[in-house]
């Protein structure tokens, strides 16, 4: 079953940071390295973890919550929260029949992280993603709004648009650009705006036995406006499709 959805839809590898509108099931582990003030704060894991495909239309994602060390005199560390994700595609061609996707997510992020780390409250990010494909180049994106059940004058509702430019230049190798774009309707952020743009390399999917594979990522985000919550990051990911 699996592989028959994933027929019916375009092949191309899921970006560094922007999340593929395409279904995928394989286990994805990342890591980032963020820098503020001098300070690095590590962010193990990434909120990622597995993604199942139980339905020909349908993905689940049960994130694993990132453990996130700061690297700093005051040495704070901890969970962050408990994140959750559905896709729904609504309609998907291959490369033979129009080389696009359209799939709505409906993502949870649950308040089970460190004093440091967590929201203290459940976020509702309803998004739509699409992406289209011509020939070896591909661009996906994707625009959702975090909807907070409460703490709303602090956190605000942040709005993201992410989108990555993907070219395939060789068999394993697909090297993409991505902006990933934030601007904050109230809370201590609003009115705020911010753009990472961020080069990245992705190899993969390398075969390793029957339907597993490896991927491997690798990126650094870099703060283009002045108001930014990180100055820059490196990414790191690892996944095994199956």
């Amino acid at each position: 079953m699996v592989s028959r959805t994933q027929a019916e839809q375009p092949h191309w590898i899921t970006p560094l940071v922007t999340v593929t509108p395409r279904l995928e099931q394989e286990f994805r582990y990342d890591c980032s390295w963020q820098e503020k003030f001098g300070v690095t704060t590590g962010l193990y894991g990434g909120g990622k973890g597995v993604e199942l495909v139980p339905a020909r239309k349908l993905e689940v994602i049960f994130g694993i919550p990132s453990y996130n060390v700061r690297y700093s005199a005051s040495g704070k560390s901890g969970f962050a929260d408990e994140p959750w994700l559905v896709k729904y595609r609504l309609f998907a061609s291959n490369e033979r029949r129009g080389d696009q996707i359209l799939t709505f997510f409906l993502g949870v992020s649950l308040p089970t992280g460190a004093a440091p780390f967590t929201s203290n409250h459940a976020i509702i990010t309803p998004t739509i993603a699409y992406g289209k494909g011509h020939r070896r180049f591909d661009v996906q994106s994707t625009l959702g709004i975090g909807l907070p059940t409460g703490g709303t004058s602090k956190l605000g509702r942040p709005v993201a648009w992410n989108t990555a430019l993907q070219e395939h230049t060789a068999r394993f190798l697909w090297p993409e650009l991505e902006f990933n774009f934030t601007s904050w309707d109230g809370g201590v952020n609003g009115g705020k705006k911010q753009l990472f743009v961020t080069p990245g390399l992705l190899v993969g999917r390398v075969p390793l036995h029957n339907r597993v594979g490896l991927t491997l990522g690798v990126g650094t985000q870099l703060a283009a406006t002045k108001f930014h919550t990180y100055n820059h990051a490196v990414v790191f990911s690892f996944r095994l499709p199956f």
